[in-house]
């Protein structure tokens, strides 16, 4: 699978443009700011429906428009996938597939996997449990539609659950039947989604440390571990555990959307005790993981987005990364850079061929 052609009307601090692409690599050389992180964000809104960086669809807009439209010719198993999304301000978005378009946006995740490698994943390792949480989401939603749909059903049961909860503490009404019925609704869905979670992270976390053992070459000791109330108690006795606590707080304190991954490095918290090169070997291992699960499970390739990625990584482990490029390991593969020598010097290396683009302020030169 491979994108062909990419045009866009009005989408950020582009105009229009309209791109042939490279079925192997291509390479967005230009100063910060010219709008190489852009080009790359597209091609994820083809595949994924939305920004990498902004949930906000009417923000990606140019502005002084009312519209964006981005439009991808892909190729894959020898035949052409058309997809189109459009946004206009203060509408719903509209997304096609060989101009049909989608009753509903999840039914295209998985379509057109995608991975991105950003300076923003670092949100991952420094933030809270919700973005480790949206990261295995994001892999599994790719190869398990039912997956997608039992998280929508369960955040959904979640909030319902809240609001009663909230309720009655402002009303001292107690249901005790309503209750019953979000807790059997919480416990089916978040079940599901527990051994999902489970036996996606028993095999990941194998293809993970392969990934940062290569990387590094071997340089450090460090640990992926996945956290689930859930590995002690089943959702239904939790649930009922914490009722008073729930109570007192008015949320829902125990459940899958707790969950969290602990990242070590020597036994001791990446967080802290990570250097910024070793947080973006993780980062970059955990995303070619990734890479690798999603290849494994859909039986091709995905694109692989790769934004800024030799920014504080020593040259030993650029040409690491590299390597596995040049062995054919990955498919169509999307670089940002400022350098343009440097990314030549990569590529001759390893003498891999190279599809480059100039960019500067909202123009586009191949």
């Amino acid at each position: 699978m491979y994108l062909q052609q990419l045009s866009f009307i009005n989408f950020k601090n582009y105009s229009e443009a309209e791109l042939s692409l490279s079925e192997g690599v291509n390479a967005f050389v230009g100063n910060n700011g010219a709008g190489k992180t852009n080009l790359l964000d597209a091609v994820h809104y083809l595949s994924l429906c939305k920004s990498y960086f902004n949930p906000i669809d009417s923000q990606q807009i140019k502005q002084g428009a009312d519209f964006f439209m981005i439009n991808g010719v892909f190729e894959k198993n020898g035949n052409k996938e058309i997809v189109a999304c459009g946004v206009k301000r203060n509408q719903k978005k509209q997304f096609k597939r060989n101009k049909k378009d989608y009753q509903r946006l999840a039914d295209h995740i998985g379509l057109l996997p995608l991975v991105m490698i950003s300076p923003y994943d670092i949100s991952i390792i420094i933030e809270g449990s919700e973005e480790r949480r949206k990261f295995i989401d994001n892999v599994i939603s790719q190869t398990d539609h039912n997956y997608l749909d039992e998280l929508i059903a369960y955040n959904k049961v979640l909030a319902n659950r809240n609001a009663l909860l909230k309720q009655i503490a402002d009303t001292g009404r107690y249901d005790p039947d309503l209750l019953s019925i979000f807790d059997e609704q919480l416990t089916t869905s978040g079940t599901r989604i527990f051994e999902k979670r489970r036996a996606f992270m028993e095999v990941f976390t194998e293809i993970f440390n392969k990934h940062y053992q290569f990387i590094s070459e071997n340089a450090e000791q460090v640990e992926l571990i996945y956290e689930s109330q859930l590995l002690q108690d089943s959702l239904a006795d939790l649930l009922k555990k914490n009722l008073e606590r729930d109570r007192i707080l008015e949320r829902t304190t125990a459940g899958i959307h707790k969950d969290d991954l602990q990242f070590n490095i020597h036994a001791m918290p990446m967080k802290k005790f990570g250097s910024q090169g070793q947080q973006k070997s993780f980062l970059i291992a955990l995303k070619l993981a990734q890479y690798t699960f999603l290849t494994q499970k859909k039986g091709f390739k995905p694109l692989l987005l790769l934004d800024d990625i030799f920014d504080k990584l020593d040259d030993g482990r650029v040409t690491k990364l590299m390597q596995m490029v040049s062995n054919n390991d990955f498919g169509q593969v999307f670089i940002t850079d400022t350098s343009m020598g440097r990314v030549k010097s990569i590529f001759n290396d390893i003498n891999v061929d190279l599809k480059l683009f100039k960019v500067a302020e909202g123009s586009i030169d191949a």
